[in-house]
């Protein structure tokens, strides 16, 4: 860095940027990049004699890999095995693939809980008129008695047996097509 005659300001060669440069081309806040660098998913630049810590463009994109990673749902562990997997000359795509589908199956699953939370909340919400005091409300009552259905009870019975599961599941969908 070298100061600007006559003032406090300090320029920046072209390759390196203070925090708040990166964070604003990142498009995060100079917060966010402190919070990355303390969880390791990015390196803190060493502080020179200046005082000020300089990021090269290295920074931005890699800020940007890990906003566009958590947007598609990963964890900042899974970021920094993506990260891991992105440098090391062992892997290969199938790596990254299998991460993805990984991924997509977790997704996957949360839609059908989010499925079934939505049609036990329908179903309860169909039983009120709305009209009345609380304490003939038939939400209020189903909650406190527990006799709500999200297919929690059913995931249960199916975790209990994994191989009988297969075979209950199969045999149901065979009577359902006949």
């Amino acid at each position: 860095m070298t100061p600007y005659a006559g003032t406090d300001c300090m320029l920046t060669p072209m390759n390196e940027m203070t925090i708040g440069r990166v964070a604003n081309e990142a498009g995060v806040s100079v917060e966010t990049v402190r919070f990355y660098e303390r969880k390791r998913l990015i390196e803190q630049p060493r502080r020179p004699s200046s005082g000020y810590r300089t990021y090269d463009r290295d920074a931005v994109e890699r800020i940007r890999f890990i906003r566009q990673a958590q947007q598609l749902g990963f964890t900042l562990a899974e970021i920094r095995e993506l990260l891991s997997l992105r440098v090391d000359p062992q892997t290969n795509c199938a790596d990254v693939k299998g991460r993805a589908e990984a991924k997509v199956a977790e997704v996957d699953q949360k839609i059908r809980a989010l499925r079934a939370m939505r049609r036990a909340l329908v179903e309860i919400s169909e039983k009120c008129t709305g009209e009345g005091v609380t304490s003939n409300c038939p939400i209020l009552e189903a909650l406190t008695k527990g006799a709500i259905d999200n297919g929690s009870q059913r995931r249960r019975r199916l975790q209990v047996s994994r191989s009988g599961m297969r075979l209950r599941d199969q045999s149901h969908q065979r009577s359902k097509a006949r």
